[in-house]
């Protein structure tokens, strides 16, 4: 099977090296072509060289309006799809528009899976994503052999969309987990506490959650596991979550507590910097607290 690969930034690239460190070639295009030549991807001059040289096509794009332009703009994937072909959106993305590319596809013969992917930099790193695919089974058992070369768990939602919806509500998990845990700590830290002791306390109790176990651990020391999901991007996936629940006629009173910390990070200067410097943002707010000692730069 001949694998194709568009965008081969933070996350797409880890992917492509992923597969190519399988033994697979991969065809890729990224507007910065350094992305591909680090990838390990042999370059195409575009989206639809990638799509005409391809029978899957990976996808790991910013948002729903890129995935749009990449796939139904002039000369995009949807005018070069051909029956039998499959298109994979690792990217996060609005499962309206999910759904509403996957019919356009279906009507040239491709299939379309929409995959979110959970692990981050880490994991994307070592092959051992956790993917949620929304879609036909049938279009994912083919595609399969693909994603297992960098995924350790693929879960089958549903049909199209519904990959991108588990997606959001596990990102907005995510984001109220970071958040609140970034506030609780800086508490901490400003209330004069060991802070190790602080998350050895909270990784054996009720408030135990993936920021406590997997981030702050190395946050107190200065290492901020950069390379992961930007403050930017995070905000962006608690508005789409936001978006899909009033769809759905369901209140979110939760949803203000992450919104208004990766707002504030993005306000002061974090935007593009890795989300768990949502600390740090509080931190200012709350007299110039960082958690680790000047013994211990940030990484």
């Amino acid at each position: 099977m001949r694998i194709g690969f568009a965008g081969l930034g933070n996350m797409g690239g880890r992917m492509s090296a992923c597969i190519v460190r399988a033994g697979h070639e991969v065809l890729g295009f990224d507007v910065r072509a350094e992305n591909v030549k680090s990838a390990g991807a042999e370059a195409a001059g575009s989206v639809a060289e990638v799509t005409d040289g391809s029978d899957i096509v990976l996808l790991s794009l910013p948002d729903s309006k890129v995935v749009e332009a990449v796939v139904l703009g002039d000369d995009g994937v949807l005018a070069h799809a051909r029956p039998g072909q499959i298109i994979v959106d690792l990217s996060t993305a609005a499962p309206d528009s999910t759904a509403r590319i996957h019919g356009l596809l279906a009507e040239r013969g491709a299939a379309y899976l929409d995959a979110g992917i959970s692990g981050g930099a880490a994991a994307a790193e070592k092959g051992a994503l956790t993917l949620m695919v929304g879609g036909e089974a049938e279009a994912l058992e083919r595609a399969r052999p693909v994603l297992d070369l960098f995924s350790s768990d693929v879960f089958h939602c549903g049909p199209s969309g519904a990959g991108h919806t588990v997606k959001l509500l596990n990102n907005f998990l995510n984001a109220i987990a970071l958040s609140a845990t970034a506030e609780v700590m800086v508490a901490g830290k400003k209330a004069g506490l060991d802070l190790q002791v602080l998350l050895d306390v909270l990784n054996a109790s009720s408030g135990v959650n993936f920021a406590t176990l997997n981030r702050f651990p190395k946050i107190i020391h200065g290492d901020y596991l950069k390379g992961g999901l930007t403050n930017t991007l995070m905000l962006k996936d608690v508005n789409l979550y936001v978006e899909l629940v009033a769809r759905l006629g369901v209140a979110s009173p939760n949803s203000s507590g992450p919104l208004a910390s990766f707002g504030l990070a993005r306000a002061l200067g974090y935007a593009d910097e890795i989300s768990n410097t949502v600390v740090d943002a509080l931190g200012d707010l709350s007299g110039g607290v960082r958690l680790h000692t000047s013994e211990e730069p940030a990484a």
